[in-house]
């Protein structure tokens, strides 16, 4: 029967040959040695890093104002068209009033486009908008307007 080695032993081998892959990429130098630098210098030669007191500020740097967030606002609106009819069907689920308005634009030249009269929405409130055109409809969208 065959020996297993030992989870232990198993981890220091991993250990050891992923050390032994990772010195050397801590000791190189990104930019090779400088030009002034001898054949024989190396990381060994550079000079020691230095920290001079007076360049560390009192105090640490002032942070930017957050950048405001936008409110939300306006009721979500769904739009149906069918033929010369459009309904529009809108939930308010913001904490402000809406002022919705329906606006028709009407495919024929003729046919006068129709923009409805301001509906107050309050919040958590459904509503249903209608209109017309005599013909066919183009487009129909809803505006929002704060009271």
């Amino acid at each position: 029967m065959r020996a297993r080695p030992s989870r232990a032993v198993s981890l220091l081998v991993t250990s050891v040959v992923l050390t032994g892959l990772l010195i050397p990429g801590a000791t190189a130098q990104p930019g090779g040695p400088e030009p002034g630098a001898g054949p024989g210098a190396g990381p060994e030669a550079a000079a020691p890093a230095t920290v001079d007191l007076a360049d560390i500020p009192g105090e640490p740097p002032v942070r930017p104002a957050p950048v405001a967030t936008p409110e939300l606002f306006g009721s979500d609106c769904d739009t149906e068209i069918d033929g010369s009819q459009v309904t529009a069907y809108c939930h308010n689920g913001y904490p402000e009033t809406d002022l919705l308005r329906l606006h028709v634009e009407c495919e024929r030249w003729w046919d006068l486009d129709g923009d409805g009269a301001a509906v107050s929405l309050d919040p958590a409130g459904r509503v249903r908008l209608t209109g017309r055109c005599w013909k066919e409809v183009r487009t129909a969208w809803v505006s929002h307007q704060r009271p």
